[in-house]
């Protein structure tokens, strides 16, 4: 194959809106004839592919793969809940689990590595598939969590297929105590976040950005509250106090009322855990991954938007 400039391969990727690696390949099989190379991509299918790319991919699932000190998370996203049940989309994204579970969540790892179908790199395989299912699809995230002792415990809420559901959740519990007992608090936890969907593990966590936000808007609420009129600065300042403390104990994992008894605290469920389990139980992290969150989606009739392209062709 021919060495092709990186200049070339930018080139061709304005042009195509094909991924850089596809481009390159493109370029160095046509001996660096842009035109013949737009070609080439067009004849492997991959141009319709960069097409279809612009559209918003909000659907999917999260995929699980778990070890005996780790597991790992991968978000696989589609158009539609009706490709995300399609059993290709679904092989593949297991596949990808696997993957981000032996790379540790290295996101950029897992899109290099040789993909499970044997065709090129996991990137060039989920455009592979944008070409042959028909709708945008990209391999969004990753994510990894291990323990040097104690267990790694998952849960996949609304699950579509074994491992893998719309949201999939990951507790470190750190301990030297009984491995069943560590198991069992952790998958409660790990239960429990997929429900509350806690900001940070303890207060420290939170993004100190986020908490001078949330203290402004309190202030502010204090402020504009006509009960506060005429109190003075240590009364505000206590109120003001009260209210973070709400938002700590709403917003922090440890602080929150546990799902299985809100009696409790959740660090007091650990705490408990841990004299059954004959050693003291830390939660080290979690991670908590919901299909398309933050991805925004668009709205309108898509068996209409369909027609209408077919009409078209």
């Amino acid at each position: 194959m021919a060495e092709v400039s990186a200049t070339l391969v930018k080139e061709l990727r304005e042009k195509t809106g094909v991924g850089m690696m596809d481009c390159k390949k493109a370029l160095a099989e046509n001996n660096g004839d842009l035109e013949a190379s737009i070609d080439w991509l067009r004849a492997k299918g991959l141009s319709k592919a960069a097409k279809k790319a612009e559209r918003a991919a909000a659907e999917g699932v999260i995929a699980l793969a778990a070890g005996d000190k780790g597991a790992a998370l991968i978000e696989l996203n589609s158009e539609t809940d009706f490709v995300a049940r399609n059993e290709t989309f679904q092989n593949a994204a297991r596949g990808y689990a696997k993957i981000a579970l032996a790379k540790k969540g290295d996101h950029d790892a897992l899109l290099a590595a040789p993909a499970p179908g044997g065709a090129g790199a996991v990137s060039d395989e989920v455009t592979a598939l944008i070409a042959s299912i028909g709708e945008n699809i990209t391999l969004r995230r990753s994510a990894f969590l291990g323990v040097s002792e104690g267990a790694v415990a998952s849960y996949v809420h609304n699950a579509v297929a074994d491992g893998m559901g719309r949201i999939g959740v990951l507790v470190a519990a750190q301990s030297s105590g009984k491995r069943d007992v560590v198991e069992d608090i952790a998958r409660k936890v790990a239960m429990h976040i997929a429900a509350f969907s806690p900001l940070a593990l303890s207060e420290n966590d939170i993004d100190p950005e986020r908490v001078a936000r949330e203290k402004a808007i309190l202030v502010q609420q204090i402020q504009e509250d006509p009960k506060s009129a005429g109190k003075p600065d240590s009364v505000i300042e206590k109120m003001l106090e009260g209210r973070l403390r709400k938002f700590f104990e709403e917003s922090v994992l440890l602080k929150q009322a546990f799902a299985l008894n809100p009696d409790q605290k959740v660090e007091a469920a650990v705490a408990e855990a841990a004299k059954a389990a004959g050693a003291p139980i830390t939660i080290t992290a979690f991670i908590r991954l919901a299909v398309g969150e933050g991805v925004e989606k668009k709205t309108g009739d898509f068996a209409a938007e369909v027609a209408a392209m077919s009409k078209q062709t």
